[in-house]
């Protein structure tokens, strides 16, 4: 009796990950896609920052000012504690950036999947802020070292725009690069439809790279 036919792993992509890709040149956009395949098919993956996020959403819904951020160092796990060091800093720094903190609310953002082409990229923001004058921001964070560049931060900010009806109805899209407490939000200046075409181009090469790593 033969093995039943493995199923075929459909093309998909993270807000995380697409934008990582775009921000990627000549051969090193095929080992990232199949390093993501590869992922995928594993379920492997751990995210070191979900205490670091959870500190954070606490000190804007409880008007805290940064004392949970500050807090949470101790509480990480050693191996952990050096990144939340180098983070900690620059969030705070973005939190005070805010105002005053009885001014501000969470606010509950939901995931949307975003269609480009025929690739599914799914739009998940980190949390939401809301504004004493109603004004809300759907915020996503960028951890790493090095800052984002000016084309993964146009990828986030427009895709996030672009399903902002469904995550946080009314809001801005925020790019937070934690680690310099900088917020990006879409330069007047951009030009959307430009934005979807080029986008629209890096999906199919995303999908086409995906299927020749099968």
């Amino acid at each position: 009796m033969t093995a039943p036919a493995s199923t075929p792993l459909t093309p998909y992509a993270t807000l995380l990950g697409f934008t990582r890709y775009v921000d990627r040149t000549g051969p090193t956009k095929a080992t990232f896609v199949g390093g993501l395949r590869k992922q995928r098919a594993s379920r492997s993956g751990f995210n070191p920052h979900g205490q670091f996020v959870k500190a954070l959403k606490a000190d804007i819904a409880f008007h805290t000012g940064g004392t949970h951020l500050a807090g949470v160092v101790d509480v990480v796990k050693p191996r952990w504690r050096p990144l939340y060091q180098a983070l900690v800093p620059g969030a705070t720094a973005w939190l005070h950036s805010l105002g005053d903190p009885s001014a501000l609310d969470l606010a509950q953002t939901r995931d949307a999947l975003a269609m480009l082409g025929d690739l599914p990229v799914k739009i998940n923001p980190h949390f939401g802020v809301r504004h004493a004058d109603g004004r809300a921001e759907a915020v996503r964070l960028h951890f790493d070292e090095i800052p984002p560049s000016e084309e993964s931060v146009l990828a986030t900010l427009h895709l996030m725009a672009r399903h902002m009806d469904a995550v946080l109805p009314h809001a801005e899209p925020v790019l937070v690069d934690v680690r310099r407490g900088q917020a990006h939000r879409m330069p007047p200046d951009a030009k959307p439809d430009q934005i979807e075409r080029w986008l629209a181009g890096e999906a199919a090469a995303f999908r086409a790279i995906w299927s020749t790593a099968a």
